[in-house]
């Protein structure tokens, strides 16, 4: 998913999975932290995989600073990171969620409107999924099996681009289904009643119960559908409801009468309200929670800690108790453009790989105690833990070797790109500006607005030659994040996510259905992994760092930790605050 898209993850659930599974394994990812029972070194990292503040007491009111609006929060075209937290534990609930607790247990899969995780027949190709009784909609109509099918089939309109593609890569009739609106359904989605609903697959899935967590498994009652501007007022099946949203300004979320705690084992609810403020500058947001006077007391951020803040929160006691930072494990990337010249030149493309400083980006995004350097493009997780080196290229680059492939390129004297970057990330920016520029590349800084950074670099039409952004699995398998980065077959013209560097290569495509193939998950992952070097030495992307996600909290808040399956986001479903009357 963009990171934006999604999880902390590790092998441990892959390696469980089999073809003859008759239902998902709640396996956990891996928080990340370190492995051999020592404490953490690192001051950021006290409070990995804990919880900060406490047992929250019910009510109050839980504000959000944010220096952004949101992508999208129609379940249908949500798969940024943050968003599909915020979604998935307030506004809507899933088939199947993750546990709401920090570390690896954060990682385990747990029934949300379903009564299980899901039970496959036919080899894996089929999968049923049975309803609890008694879920209910914000206007207290019951919530049905029709409703989640829906949801799954607007997912396919092409006027409501950007969110997950997994249903459009496996499900029977998928290709060139554009959904609903005409009348069409998906024959592949079967409600055989209002508590039922089975899915037929293209080919043996047997992960498709790590899919069901998604928003796109999210029910929408096709009464309330109003297209486009669904983005603005989805219905509510969660604990909260939409109050009021002025967009890039506020949100306000009350509580959902109809919400059924006795149906949710996950999402505790409570604050009585939650309050986004958006709009606000990221320093300004820095500054008011490392204070936390008066409201910021009861507050929380909604994007990560600025680098420049880290000495202040980091050499104060008092402050640095009040901050997460669990690891995204989401690799941060340079995507260039290889459908248009000069990046269709596999020769310039690596020259960029060999220019990049990756010790001056992991400066520029808050330095070592907030980020890691990576060497492939699959997080460690995938790989067992670390990273393999198949390049051996140095930290800082090899600038020599750089200026020797644009030469062989003929480009003697570079060249000028631009890179558009969100506005977050115009520190980073810089210092790729800076190392390319060393090998003669001339680079073009285009910073764009957070909330509309995805939007703009998946038009690929109008899209400039470089962005910076990042990819998260969606659970722990390489099937969620190489072929979402590099499968040609699924870039679309609008609304384009995850290949970013538009590689369409035949030879990599078929890899990848032969490992999907594959019935034997050992044998599947160490085939991802070595696929993750060949396609590194053909350059689509250059890989950077893995960061971690730094949160300061409000004095005034409870129950708080950066969720592994959410990149390290805080996991909304348990957080409130100490002091309700505050």
């Amino acid at each position: 998913m963009n990171k934006r898209t999604l999880h902390a993850v590790a092998t441990g659930l892959a390696a469980t999975v089999t073809l003859g599974l008759a239902g998902c394994s709640n396996g956990s990812h891996s928080d990340g932290g370190r492995q051999d029972g020592a404490a953490p070194k690192n001051p950021a990292l006290a409070n990995a995989g804990a919880t900060v503040g406490g047992t929250p007491q019910k009510g109050g009111t839980l504000t959000v600073l944010s220096n952004q609006d949101f992508t999208h929060l129609d379940p249908a075209r949500n798969w940024v990171i943050g968003d599909m937290d915020f979604g998935t534990r307030l506004l809507y609930r899933t088939l199947v969620t993750y546990r709401a607790a920090p570390g690896a247990k954060g990682g385990e899969l747990v029934p949300d409107l379903a009564e299980d995780l899901g039970v496959s027949s036919n080899g894996a190709r089929t999968w049923t999924f049975k309803l609890k009784r008694g879920l209910r909609y914000e206007d207290g109509t019951p919530i049905t099996a029709q409703d989640v099918k829906y949801n799954v089939e607007r997912s396919f309109s092409p006027d409501l681009a950007g969110g997950p593609d997994y249903a459009a890569r496996y499900l029977v009739g998928g290709e060139g289904y554009r959904g609903p609106a005409r009348g069409q359904h998906l024959d592949s989605v079967r409600t055989p009643d209002d508590h039922t609903i089975v899915f037929e697959l293209r080919k043996p899935f047997a992960e498709f119960c790590n899919v069901t967590v998604l928003p796109t498994f999210a029910p929408v009652p096709r009464a309330r559908d109003k297209g486009p501007r669904y983005d603005s007022r989805p219905f509510s099946s969660g604990p909260y409801k939409i109050e009021s949203y002025d967009r890039d300004k506020r949100l306000v979320l009350v509580r959902n009468p109809h919400w059924d705690p006795a149906t949710d084992t996950v999402r505790k609810a409570y604050p009585d309200k939650l309050v986004v403020m958006m709009g606000m500058r990221a320093n300004q947001i820095d500054d008011r929670l490392i204070a936390s006077e008066g409201v910021d007391a009861s507050a929380v951020p909604w994007s990560k800690l600025r680098p420049e803040s880290t000495p202040k929160v980091l050499t104060k006691t008092d402050v640095r108790a009040r901050l997460l930072a669990e690891s995204t494990n989401c690799t941060e990337m340079v995507q260039m453009h290889t459908g248009r010249a000069p990046f269709d030149d596999l020769k310039v493309r690596q020259a960029v790989l060999y220019a990049l400083d990756r010790e001056a980006v992991l400066t520029a995004s808050g330095g070592p105690a907030l980020n890691d350097l990576t060497t492939a493009l699959m997080p460690g997780s995938l790989f067992g833990g670390k990273q393999p080196d198949t390049l051996g290229i140095p930290a800082t680059g090899d600038v020599e070797k750089a200026k020797r492939l644009l030469k062989e390129a003929g480009r003697p004297d570079g060249f000028a790109t631009t890179i558009t970057v969100s506005n977050g990330d115009k520190g980073v920016a810089e210092a790729i500006q800076q190392s390319l520029g060393r090998a003669g590349i001339k680079v073009t800084i285009d910073a764009v607005d957070p909330s509309a950074f995805y939007d703009t670099i998946g038009d690929t039409e109008n899209r400039t030659d470089l962005v910076y952004t990042g990819w998260c699995p969606d659970y722990p398998s390489g099937s969620t994040f190489l072929p979402f980065l590099f499968d040609g077959r699924y870039i679309k013209e609008k609304g384009n996510s995850g290949n970013h560097s538009l590689f369409r290569d035949a030879a990599t495509m078929k890899r990848m259905d032969e490992i999907a193939g594959m019935t034997d998950a050992a044998r599947a992952d160490a085939a991802w992994r070595q696929l993750d070097g060949e396609i590194l030495a053909k350059a689509p992307t250059v890989p950077a760092v893995i960061e971690r996600m730094p949160l300061l909290l409000g004095t005034n808040i409870a129950g708080a930790f950066g969720h592994t399956s959410f990149g390290g986001q805080l996991d909304y479903a348990t957080i409130g605050l100490k002091d309700p009357a505050k």
